[in-house]
């Protein structure tokens, strides 16, 4: 599979196309407030790896706290589509739903990271909170 995928919001509002630099290999959750909360479904990009199709003007930013991470969202349909890392300012979180073909439920074991003991609030490296798992039942 190609690093580089079509995205979009639920709404198609937002079209992107972004690379993600290491595939799925940073796949995470996050325990954090915030990311608690939204329960999506993350993986890494580069800045520069992220181009709009179209609607970056639909995008709606939120932040809090230490206003270091950016979280944006269709201002339309309120999908999470990325977020800029505030334990890697040089780097996106993409919401896994948000990429073409993609499914948060098509890993079988996802690393939930320990977001509430931040490594910038001097909590050192990232630590693993715990693991999510999908099991599929028959249907």
């Amino acid at each position: 599979m190609s690093n580089l995928h079509q995205a979009a919001c639920h709404c198609g509002a937002v079209q992107f196309q972004v690379r993600l630099f290491d595939g799925f290999d940073s796949i995470r959750r996050c325990t954090c407030s915030y990311c608690r909360m939204r329960g999506a479904v993350a993986v890494s990009a580069r800045l520069e790896d992220i181009s709009f199709v179209q609607g970056q003007d639909k995008l709606t930013l939120y932040q809090f706290n230490s206003k270091t991470a950016k979280h944006y969202f269709c201002s339309f349909c309120g999908i999470y589509t990325h977020h800029q890392r505030r334990s890697n300012p040089h780097q996106f979180g993409i919401n896994v739903a948000c990429l073409a073909g993609v499914s948060p439920f098509d890993f079988a074991e996802v690393e939930v990271k320990d977001g509430v003991n931040h490594p910038a609030d001097g909590a050192g490296v990232a630590g693993l909170a715990g693991v999510l798992r999908f099991v599929a039942t028959q249907a």
